[in-house]
């Protein structure tokens, strides 16, 4: 096994592990906030997961199945290096929102920017090496994570591969399924069925 890859199954084990531990949490917590202010925190939680499953959608758009085979800079990716983790961590911010926790949702933002942040940097000098100047001068000129809306520019048409486009959107679904699956805590926790033990803000 190489460096690399070693590197890239640690970290999804660490993810994968954080991702347990802050499912115990959840279970064993219960966000502070009820009644109305719940509702909107939930609302807005849902229209961030529904700009996260777009904003995939729309990313994958340009990138079709031509990841690491050419260098895409236009659309999403002339703003950003990386819209499809900007999007995902949008995303993650959304399910803490769902879960009616502005506490959890920070978490959440915070651990999903630096893990994608982390996996970015690592892709980073691959796609150096593969396509060497074109894409230090895209570099240049282009954030390797938060977006810089003043940059966009598109193309007159997109090709795309319609079976990623589709795994793109099967893969977002996993975000807006948080949705059944929080409701769902939540109404164990009101049965008494799982204990709460404290309280998230």
């Amino acid at each position: 096994m190489s460096v690399e890859a070693f590197h890239q199954r640690t970290r999804i084990r660490l993810l994968q592990a954080g991702g347990v531990a802050l499912g115990l949490l959840l279970l064993a917590g219960q966000p502070r906030w009820t009644g109305a202010v719940h509702e909107r925190l939930e609302f807005l939680g849902f229209c961030l997961v529904v700009a996260c499953i777009a904003g995939r959608l729309w990313s994958i758009l340009y990138l079709g199945g031509r990841k690491n085979r050419s260098l895409v800079v236009e659309g999403p990716y002339s703003m950003t290096r990386n819209p499809l983790y900007v999007f995902s961590t949008i995303g993650a911010v959304g399910v803490g929102l769902i879960y009616g926790s502005v506490v959890v949702a920070l978490l959440l933002g915070v651990l999903s920017a630096w893990a994608f942040f982390l996996t970015a940097r690592k892709e980073e000098a691959y796609l150096r090496e593969a396509f060497g100047q074109p894409y230090a001068t895209y570099a240049a000129r282009t954030p390797l994570f938060w977006p810089r809306p003043s940059l966009y520019r598109d193309s007159a048409e997109v090709s795309f591969s319609p079976k990623v486009l589709k795994q793109t959107f099967l893969d977002g679904l996993v975000f807006l399924a948080m949705f059944p699956a929080l409701e769902a805590i939540e109404w164990l926790q009101a049965e008494g069925v799982l204990k709460v033990f404290f309280h998230f803000a």
